[in-house]
């Protein structure tokens, strides 16, 4: 593992690849709040001819909602640039799954980013179901949980369904503290059905097999930068993608000290400031 006492190893890594893949939510910004720091890092990264891609598990916002906040937050990406678990499910479904009737447990801006891939959902955008069987159900980081949504979810499933869920992140940080995110209420799901979903997102190949389409990058020549060891960090040990962890987020180090070695990251920093400098100097 490299750490800041190799700085030349891990500036040449650094130097060396070509795509700079970012979580979100404890990486770049918290909540509302960017930090700094990494809005100067991305454009010093763009100026010098790097690709940049944005993604998150958090599929309860479309990738206009991420181009907005972004924008605001000072990062200012293009829509290449912007990729969610949402994106990842919706190809799935759209290409291997294709004509399935689903039920979505998910925000409207979800059930709106699936319905434009051409999914047949058996619920409205509140979740509302409309009388049609679902042969998947699919659920999500819903901020627009009703019990009701839940037991359809749940039915679903009991009468064999297949069961799929976005990403699995247990908890969502924002700047008052973590609440319950997608992995969460799948297991909420399970432990009523006893089914366990397939999850996307990070840190599952068909997010890594999307991210090489859509950028056309290679796995040695991308990094990924995150703040959690089971999702972002994982997600390049499993797939020969270099992983860099930030302490920004949901991990301390007394979590990185206790991990797997699928989850310790190729590099630790204390932050994306400490990538600048490596990368750029003081």
């Amino acid at each position: 593992m490299l750490t800041e006492k190799n700085f030349a190893e891990a500036s040449a890594v650094l130097n060396s690849k070509k795509l700079f893949v970012f979580d979100m939510d404890g990486t770049i910004y918290l909540g509302g709040i960017p930090f700094d720091f990494a809005v100067s890092f991305i454009n010093k990264l763009r100026e010098s001819g790097k690709k940049i891609l944005l993604f998150t598990n958090n599929a309860s916002h479309s990738p206009e909602f991420y181009i907005e906040k972004l924008t605001r937050l000072g990062f200012e990406p293009t829509m290449e640039e912007i990729c969610t678990s949402g994106n990842v499910t919706a190809a799935f479904l759209q290409r291997k799954r294709a004509g399935k009737r689903v039920y979505l447990l998910g925000t409207p801006e979800l059930y709106d980013q699936l319905a434009s891939y051409g999914i047949d959902m058996v619920n409205d955008r509140d979740g509302n179901w409309d009388g049609r069987e679902a042969e998947i159900t699919v659920t999500s980081f819903d901020t627009t949980l009703t019990y009701e949504k839940l037991t359809w979810a749940c039915d679903f499933i009991r009468g064999g369904a297949e069961y799929l869920c976005t990403h699995p992140d247990f908890n969502c940080p924002t700047e008052t503290g973590f609440i319950p995110d997608s992995g969460a209420i799948a297991a909420c799901v399970t432990a009523s059905t006893g089914v366990l979903p397939t999850y996307f997102g990070k840190p599952y190949p068909e997010t890594v097999e999307m991210i090489s389409e859509i950028t056309g990058a290679e796995k040695d020549e991308i990094i990924i930068f995150g703040d959690r060891l089971y999702t972002d960090i994982a997600t390049g040990k499993r797939h020969g993608i270099t992983a860099a962890l930030v302490l920004t987020g949901e991990t301390k180090i007394e979590d990185v000290l206790s991990a797997p070695d699928e989850e310790k990251p190729d590099i630790l920093l204390d932050s994306l400031e400490s990538a600048d400098k490596l990368m750029f100097g003081e």
